[in-house]
C-alpha cells in the first residue's frame, strides 16, 4: 500500500466513556449552544429593504406635519395658528363642514367613543382613528404642545358620559384587554433547532455525538467549535438544506459518478466517487459546461451526501455515525479544467460544514503524479486527517478495498463479486478468500448431498491461471464426474465464473485453480447447497 499512514480508531460518542476534560468541554459548549439559540444568534440576519423605499423614507419622515397638511391644502393655515392656542379650536367646525356652527360640529364627538375605543386609552392614538372628514383636526395635535392635547381629549370624554353610559362601558371593556393584553402575553420560547435531523439542545442522546462532531473537528477547543458549530447552521440556511433534500435536480446521468454501495466490515455505509465516468465527454459538459451546470452539480453532491447522512447514519451514542469514501482515480480527468473550481469548492464546503463524517478515505488505482501532489499537501493536513487516509496503485486496489470491505460488498468494477441484478447470491452469503501461490494449484471442495444442486461463483483477480470443476462420489469405485472442462482463463475474461451441477448420489464438487505465473493470485468463491425441493422452487 502506497501513501497509507496509521490506521485512525473512531472514538466513543458515549458521554461516560469521554476523558474528564472533555465531558467539560461538551457541558460548556451545551451552554454555549443553548445561549446562542435564546439569543437568536443561529437565526439568519433579515434581508435589507430594497434600495429606493429605503432612500424616500427620510424625506417623509423629516416633516410629516407638513406633508399631512399639505395634502389638504392646509399648509398655511396651520402655521398662522401656532402661536395662538385658542384659533385652531374655532378652525374647527370650518375645516369639517363650513356650513354648521358650534353646536352641530360636537355631533362626530358622539361617535369618536365608538371608533376610538383604545384612543380612550392612549391619547396618541386619537388622530388615527377619528373621520377622515376632520382632517384639521387631526392634524392640529401635531402642532400642539402635550399640555393643550390633553385638553381635548378630556372633553370628548365628558360628551361621551353625558350622552349615555353604555358608550362608556363599551371603551372601559374594550380598553382593559387592550392595555393588559402585552402584559398577559408568555415570553417567547426560542424555537427548536435541527441539524440533520438532531435537535441542538435539549435531553435527546443524539445531540451529544452531533456536537462531539463539532468538538473533534477543533480538538476541543470550545470557542473554536462553537464558531464552527454556528458558521455551519447559517449556511446550511443560507445554502437551503431543508430544500435541496427533496428537490429534483434532473441528473440522473450522474448516478454512476457518486453513489453509495454496501458496509465496510464495521458496519460504516461507502460512498463510491467514480471520476473515470467523466471520460465521456457529454456527461463532463453536463455536469460543468457552465456557471449554471457547476452549481446545480454543487447542489447535487451536497443533496446526495445529506440524504446518505439521514438515510444511513446513526447519531445513537452507540450507533455508525460515520462513513467510508471510496475514491477510484482510474482514468480521471486532469486536475485543471472546469471542475476543478467547483470540485474545490466542495471539498471546501464538506470540511467546514460536515466534521467528522469520514471513518476512511481510501484512494484506488492512484497514479503516480497524484501520490506526488498528495506529498505536498501533507504537510497541511492534521495528522487526524492524515490517518484516515489510505492511497494504492492499480496492483494493490482489490487487496486495500478487502482489508476494510468484505469482497461479497465490494462492486465487481472494483475487484469484489456485488451485482445489484444478482438473483442467486447477496452480500449476506459469505465469501471465501485464498492466495493462489506461484506455480501452484489451488482447490475448493463443496459437499453435496444426494440429490441435491450445488451452485457457485468463483473470481480470480487478474486471471490467467487454469481452472475446471469435477464431481467426486463419496461411493468407494464411483466415477469422477468432469462437470468443466480444465480451460486457461485470460485477464480479459469475465471477472466471474458462474456454475451450478446437480448431484444425483452423495460426494463433492471440486473446483481446480492453477496458477502457472510468478505471482500470487487473489481467489474468491462462494457456493450454495440447494435440497431437490429448493432447486425445483
Amino acid at each position: 500500500i502506497e501513501g497509507s499512514t496509521a490506521s485512525f480508531k473512531e472514538e466513543s460518542n458515549l458521554v461516560a466513556d469521554l476523558a474528564d476534560p472533555e465531558q467539560k468541554a461538551l457541558a460548556q459548549l451545551k451552554d454555549l449552544v443553548a445561549a446562542a439559540l435564546a439569543a437568536g444568534e443561529f437565526d439568519l440576519p433579515p434581508p435589507p429593504p430594497p434600495p429606493t423605499p429605503a432612500a424616500e423614507e427620510p424625506a417623509k419622515t423629516d416633516e410629516p406635519a407638513k406633508s399631512d397638511v399639505a395634502a389638504e391644502g392646509e399648509a398655511p393655515k396651520a402655521e398662522s395658528s401656532e402661536p395662538k392656542a385658542e384659533e385652531p379650536a374655532k378652525e374647527e367646525p370650518k375645516a369639517e363642514a363650513p356650513a354648521q356652527d358650534d353646536p352641530k360640529a360636537e355631533e362626530p364627538a358622539k361617535e369618536e367613543p365608538k371608533t376610538e375605543a383604545p384612543a380612550a386609552v392612549a391619547v396618541a392614538e386619537e388622530p388615527k382613528a377619528e373621520a377622515p372628514a376632520a382632517v384639521a383636526a387631526a392634524d392640529e395635535p401635531k402642532a400642539e404642545v402635550a399640555a393643550e392635547e390633553a385638553k381635548p381629549e378630556e372633553k370628548t370624554v365628558v360628551v361621551a358620559e353625558e350622552e349615555g353610559t353604555k358608550t362608556v362601558e363599551a371603551i372601559e371593556e374594550t380598553a382593559v384587554p387592550a392595555a393588559s393584553e402585552p402584559e398577559a402575553a408568555p415570553a417567547a420560547e426560542p424555537k427548536e433547532e435541527l441539524i440533520w435531523g438532531v435537535p441542538l439542545v435539549g435531553g435527546d442522546e443524539r445531540t451529544d455525538t452531533v456536537l462531539l462532531k463539532f468538538l473533534r473537528a477543533r480538538e476541543f477547543k470550545v470557542k473554536e467549535a462553537m464558531a464552527m458549530l454556528k458558521a455551519a447552521v447559517l449556511w446550511r440556511k443560507s445554502f437551503g438544506i431543508d430544500a435541496l433534500l427533496g428537490a429534483d435536480l434532473g441528473v440522473p446521468e450522474l448516478e454512476n459518478v457518486v453513489f453509495y454501495r454496501g458496509a465496510d466490515r464495521e458496519g460504516h455505509p461507502v460512498c463510491y466517487n467514480v471520476y473515470s465516468e467523466f471520460q465521456d465527454k457529454d456527461l463532463y459538459e453536463k455536469a460543468f459546461g457552465d456557471d449554471e451546470k457547476r452549481e446545480r452539480f454543487l447542489k447535487w453532491r451536497i443533496q446526495l451526501l445529506e440524504r446518505g447522512i439521514r438515510e444511513q447514519l446513526d447519531f445513537s451514542p452507540s450507533g455508525i455515525c460515520s462513513m467510508v469514501q471510496v475514491t477510484d482515480l482510474k482514468n480521471s480527468p486532469p486536475m485543471l479544467g472546469k471542475h476543478r473550481a467547483v470540485t474545490r469548492q466542495a471539498l471546501a464546503l464538506l470540511q467546514d460544514n460536515y466534521p467528522e463524517f469520514i471513518a476512511k478515505k481510501v484512494f484506488i488505482n492512484v497514479p503516480w503524479w497524484y501520490l506526488a501532489a498528495n506529498k505536498m499537501m501533507s504537510p497541511f493536513l492534521t495528522q487526524r486527517t492524515k490517518s484516515k487516509f489510505t492511497f494504492c496503485s492499480p496492483a494493490k486496489t482489490a487487496e486495500t478495498l478487502f482489508r476494510y470491505i468484505a469482497p461479497e460488498q465490494v462492486p465487481v468494477q472494483f475487484g469484489g463479486l456485488y451485482k445489484e441484478d444478482d438473483t442467486e447470491f447477496s452480500t449476506s452469503d459469505g465469501v471465501t478468500e485464498l492466495t493462489v501461490k506461484p506455480s501452484s494449484k489451488e482447490t475448493v471442495e463443496i459437499p453435496a448431498t444426494e440429490n441435491s444442486t450445488v451452485v457457485w461463483e468463483l473470481r480470480v483477480l487478474g486471471w490467467e491461471v487454469s481452472y475446471g470443476v469435477e464431481f467426486t462420489p463419496d461411493a468407494e469405485g464411483g466415477y469422477t464426474v468432469i462437470v468443466q472442462k480444465t480451460r486457461k482463463v485470460p485477464a480479459n475474461e469475465e471477472p466471474i465464473m458462474k456454475g451450478s451441477f446437480k448431484a444425483g448420489e452423495p460426494g463433492k464438487v471440486v473446483l481446480i485453480v492453477n496458477n502457472p505465473t510468478s505471482k500470487k493470485k487473489k481467489l474468491l468463491c462462494r457456493f450454495k447447497v440447494k435440497s431437490s425441493t429448493e432447486s425445483s422452487a
